[in-house]
Order: structure tokens, then sequence, then C-alpha cells
């Protein structure tokens, strides 16, 4: 399964401090675990893990690793810099909505 988007959200929300992976795989699988679809949380981890090894490796990509083995997105990267201003966008979508107008009757 992809949880691609999911650690990026968890990533830029932890900001520079980061995440270890079991932090992260915890908040993946309680994002996508549900009744109907239930996924055990050791393939989680296992996925969360190799997505964040492949894409720590070079220098400029999207995800760095700190020496004790903490994952922060590398802000020096283009990437990252276009991912946090789409992340920026979607929040002030959310926040310009309005909220809704309870129009129930009052029982007094």
């Amino acid at each position: 399964m992809n949880y691609e988007q999911h650690i990026l959200r968890i990533l830029s929300e932890a900001g520079e401090d980061g995440l270890s992976v079991a932090k992260i795989a915890r908040h993946v699988h309680h994002a996508c675990n549900t009744l109907f679809s239930p996924i055990s949380y050791v393939e989680v981890h296992r996925d969360v893990a190799q997505f964040l090894l492949r894409n720590s490796k070079n220098p400029d990509s999207i995800i760095e690793k700190t020496d004790r083995g903490i994952y922060h997105l590398n802000m020096r990267s283009t990437e990252t810099q276009q991912l946090m201003l789409q992340f920026q966008d979607e929040q002030q979508e959310t926040d310009t909505q309005q909220p809704s107008v309870d129009l129930s009757l009052s029982l007094f």
C-alpha cells in the first residue's frame, strides 16, 4: 500500500524535530486502519521504514535522516518547499470554509 502522502503530512506537522520510524508508522497505521479493512502494524512499519530509507539516501532528497535515527523533511530540497506550499494551500482552504449553522429547533 502507498503511504507516501500520510508520511509526508506527518513529517510536515512534526517540523524540524522530526520523528522516529516507530512513531511515524504508528501515525500511519492509525490513519489507514479501519474496521472494514484492517491492516497489520508490522506491514505498515515495514513499508514506512522502506519508504524512509529509500527516500533519505540522497542528500537532495525530500526526507533527511539525523544521527539519532530521526527523520524529518529536508528544507533545503525544492520538492519539500513545493510540498509545504501545497499543504499550506490545503489548510487555508479548510480554514476559509464557513462553519455549518445549526438549523435545528431549540427544545426550550
